[in-house]
């Protein structure tokens, strides 16, 4: 039997076609998958829309605090680099304010104003003053741009109209990445000039790559053409073209998702820095932020399908558990009706035996009284008294009578003990009486029996129709085991002082080891032939548990099969007169 075999219930192929109209009742499998579907449903639909709500919620929550905590670092940034700007400006817009126009136009004093520049600030490269034609008038720094006619150039015009000027970042003449800031002073009698100074960017790189960032982080600043004005970790170098599209002007700092050209799935956090052309922009990867709730999604998901997985082979085991004994308990219903219109027809069968033997006894005993008469009538005549041809016939007439006779007892004794009663028996002589019943059967089969019954068995307070029934049972089942020209043993001994055995062994066929455990089991068969109910060694079974005995098998498949039964000295009264009330 393969182990799928042996998973398979016992009620699975089950159908009762005795059922009628109400077969569905009978329907183990569907009940069974009735069952499984309700239970998994209302265990499984809860779990699983919980757990769905859940992954949502949660998932959700993480993508809302990560995007948070983005907009809080661009904010915060922001606000780094706008202090960064604005007190450059400041410090530009003091120094314009507290000198004049001749006091600047002085090298020595500019040139000190660009050291003390240096010393407070830092990133200050030059200092330049530009008079209302556009010429820088003063300059202090690395290139020589004393002279320099800057009056067509758009910075210029720009810081004319606005009175404050911050360039992108450029390379200009100097081919390293640097800033203009230039600030306007108008006087009073229309006279103006303009400071302008230059800025290298290192100090602001170094403020964005010390950030610490999380999910491969990268933070930069472009303008608003989306060209880089700090180098970037993953999207290019400094004044190249951003691959990710320029957002679009909020007031406010934005964290939102995107993708790269790549489909990389990104947060993006963003702001535009007030009075400068510049944009902050931190761009962090999701799928590093989203590693650790990747990781415990994981093992959420395996725990919930070991949890399902649990839940269903409850489930099944419940079902198939609960399923199974209702179908045991039916099959027990069963098995009581069975045994129930078993004992009717039996108690019918004695009955009918009575009948006949009676109506049968009264013909005999006319038979037997007119042939002791004509047999009377012949030896009364000296001539014929020895005629063999006359005695003989005569005296086969008188011994057929009283072997019809010995038939007819049998009968009656086999329907009067259909009641049930406890009597005193003896065993030998019931066991006799039960193989009388089949000795034309073995003689026709040419089957040997054999009966070893030693002297001192004692007798015993039993059912003597409980008794009859189930040797007459079990020596049944052995003939139906046997070929012709078979060997019968029954052999009985003394189990302790109480009790008593009786070993009922064929040579038949025997019984496989996967049938033996089921040969008690109600309407199971090896009858190949079909003429088998399955309910003989059942109510057999039940009949020696009636009488407070045990039976046992052992069977070789080619070798033949033994019963033993063991039975009790004396059988308690009240309780086979219990069952028995029961049973009918």
């Amino acid at each position: 039997m393969s182990i799928l075999e042996r998973l398979i219930p016992e009620f699975w192929d089950y159908s009762d076609v005795a059922a009628g109209p109400h077969e569905h009742l009978f329907n183990f499998r569907r009940t069974w998958a009735r069952a499984v579907f309700l239970m998994a449903a209302v265990a499984l639909i809860p779990l699983i829309f919980l757990s769905a709500v859940n992954y949502h919620v949660t998932q959700t929550s993480i993508e809302s605090e990560k995007l948070f905590r983005t907009a809080q670092l661009v904010s915060n940034t922001r606000r780094t680099i706008f202090f960064f700007f604005a007190e450059r400006r400041a410090a530009l817009n003091f120094i314009i304010e507290e000198n004049t126009f001749d006091s600047l136009n002085r090298q020595v004093v500019l040139a000190q104003i660009l050291k003390s520049l240096k010393n407070s600030f830092g990133g200050f490269t030059d200092l330049g003053l530009i008079d209302p034609l556009g010429r820088q008038r003063s300059y202090v720094g690395p290139f020589k741009l004393a002279g320099k006619d800057y009056s067509d150039q758009e910075w210029y015009k720009e810081v004319l109209e606005n009175e404050i000027y911050i360039s992108d970042v450029f390379l200009g003449f100097r081919h390293v990445p640097h800033i203009v800031i230039a600030v306007k002073r108008s006087q009073p009698n229309g006279f103006f000039y303009v400071l302008r100074a230059t800025l290298d960017t290192k100090k602001l790189d170094d403020l964005l790559s010390n950030l610490e960032m999380a999910g491969r982080g990268d933070a930069f600043i472009i303008n608003r053409e989306g060209i880089l004005q700090t180098p970037s970790l993953y999207h290019g170098k400094i004044l190249e073209k951003l691959p990710l599209p320029v957002p679009k002007y909020v007031p406010k700092t934005q964290a939102v998702e995107g993708n790269d050209p790549n489909g990389t799935p990104l947060i993006i956090g963003y702001r535009y820095i007030t009075d400068t052309p510049f944009i902050l922009m931190v761009v962090k990867q999701k799928e590093e932020l989203m590693k650790s709730w990747f990781k415990t999604r994981t093992e959420l998901i395996v725990f919930l399908l070991i949890s399902i997985t649990i839940i269903l082979f409850v489930i099944l085991w419940v079902a198939t558990y609960l399923v199974n004994r209702i179908y045991l308990a039916d099959q027990k219903r069963l098995m009581t009706l069975h045994e129930v219109e078993y004992s009717n027809k039996l108690a019918s069968i004695g009955r009918l035996a009575a009948g006949v033997a009676h109506e049968i006894n009264n013909p005999l005993a006319i038979i037997n009284e007119k042939a002791g008469f004509i047999k009377d009538l012949v030896t009364i005549k000296k001539e014929f008294a020895n005629n063999p041809q006359l005695i003989g016939p005569v005296d086969s007439i008188i011994s057929s009578v009283k072997r019809c006779g010995a038939i007819t007892r049998r009968l009656l004794s086999f329907a009067r003990h259909m009641d049930v009663s406890i009597q005193t028996i003896n065993l030998k002589e019931t066991i006799e009486g039960v193989l009388g019943f089949l000795g034309k059967a073995a003689e026709y089969r040419s089957i040997t029996i054999s009966m070893e019954v030693p002297g001192d068995i004692p007798r015993l307070e039993t059912d003597r129709g409980k008794l009859q029934q189930i040797f007459l049972n079990l020596v049944n089942n052995a003939f139906a085991a046997m070929s012709d020209g078979g060997h019968l043993d029954i052999m009985a001994k003394n189990e302790g002082k109480d009790s008593v055995s009786v070993t009922i062994a064929d040579d038949g066929c025997g019984i496989s080891d996967e049938d033996l455990k089921r040969v008690f089991e109600p309407f199971f068969s090896t009858k190949t032939g079909g003429g088998g109910t399955g309910l003989g060694l059942p109510i057999t079974y039940g009949l020696v548990k009636e009488l407070g005995g045990s039976l046992s098998v052992k069977s070789e498949v080619g070798k033949g099969t033994s019963f033993t039964t063991i039975l009790p000295l004396k059988t308690d009264e009240k309780e086979n007169k219990t069952h028995a009330n029961t049973v009918s």
